[in-house]
């Protein structure tokens, strides 16, 4: 009930109608699953460099649908920073002004549910620029695949520590690494964590965090 009400009142916000589909009922066992290197680790002031993000339609995923876009950022990125993400000012130079990449994520995603690792971070910082360009935050819903994996994992008790690392997941669950710190590659491997948790989790389980 109170989300109904909070979308309500979103899909008022909307700065532009065309945006209205993103509050119809998401299709059936459709989902996307995305990622973002960004400048930093705070939405607030950090900005996006790449999104990539892929398609999963009935336990398949779609590799014929995938984005993976470079994103223009308002001021040089710095050296501190490259070592993390690997992206480097020569990558960028034929990047995307934010307002387009957006718009083309915003079209690709359309009302599918999203999944990713740690997504409040990626839907945080997209929503800094939904906000902005159409007046409201990302309004899908959010399913995070550490939460998934926490849920399959059997405990002696509730106090037992469960490692809710990427790599430790990837391992656990027998996934190949591709190459990390690649937008499109985390989310093709976040897809595959979601595949390989989907058909595991109790059957009591809510998958949607947002």
């Amino acid at each position: 009930m109170l989300k109904k009400f909070m979308n309500k009142i979103r899909k008022n916000s909307l700065k532009d109608k065309n945006f209205e589909y993103l509050f119809n009922e998401p299709p059936k066992d459709e989902y996307v699953c995305l990622d973002c290197e960004t400048t930093g680790l705070n939405p607030k002031k950090d900005e996006i460099l790449s999104i990539g993000a892929v398609i999963i339609k009935k336990n398949k995923i779609l590799m014929r649908d995938t984005l993976n876009i470079f994103v223009k950022p308002s001021k040089g990125i710095n050296s501190a920073s490259i070592k993390i993400h690997q992206i480097r000012p020569v990558d960028l130079e034929n990047a995307s002004e934010p307002k387009e990449a957006i718009f083309k994520l915003l079209e690709f995603i359309g009302n599918r549910p999203i999944i990713g690792y740690y997504i409040k971070f990626d839907i945080a910082i997209i929503s800094k620029y939904t906000k902005e360009y159409i007046g409201i935050s990302l309004p899908n819903h959010q399913i995070e695949v550490s939460s998934m994996y926490f849920k399959t994992i059997k405990r002696r008790s509730e106090y037992e520590f469960v490692d809710l690392k990427f790599d430790t997941i990837m391992k656990e669950l027998d996934i190949p690494e591709l190459g990390k710190h690649d937008a499109l590659n985390d989310a093709l491997m976040t897809s595959m964590i979601f595949l390989k948790l989907k058909d595991k989790a109790p059957a009591n389980t809510t998958f949607y965090t947002g």
